[in-house]
């Protein structure tokens, strides 16, 4: 109620996972060849946008990785710089763009 009362809309979740399955359906599968920007990371960059992407912070991305918080810091500077984004957001919404993640029922994120 207060949702609606706001002026914002609501979207029943069953409603919200079809949309995104017939989103997913659209990105482009593991087979393709990466994207210009994509191809242009190195496969530890590659690694480390693709967990960024499922959510995990500078620190989870260090322990995950066995990686010292600057380190994590210059890759994600790199990744930033050859992706032309300005921020983790960014990041994240070209990695779905470039289908090297893609939305997963119940919002897991699955990684093709």
């Amino acid at each position: 109620m207060r949702v609606i009362a706001a002026g914002e809309a609501l979207l029943a979740p069953t409603v919200t996972r079809r949309l995104l399955e017939r989103f997913a359906a659209t990105l482009p599968r593991g087979d393709e060849p990466a994207p210009p920007a994509l191809s242009s990371l190195t496969e530890r960059e590659r690694e480390i946008l693709t967990l960024l992407a499922s959510g995990l912070s500078n620190a989870e991305l260090g322990a995950r990785l066995y990686l010292s918080g600057p380190t994590i810091k210059t890759h994600l500077s790199s990744i930033f710089r050859k992706l032309g984004v300005r921020d983790r957001v960014q990041a994240v919404i070209a990695a779905y763009d470039a289908g090297l993640v893609a939305p997963a029922p119940h919002g897991r994120v699955i990684m093709p």
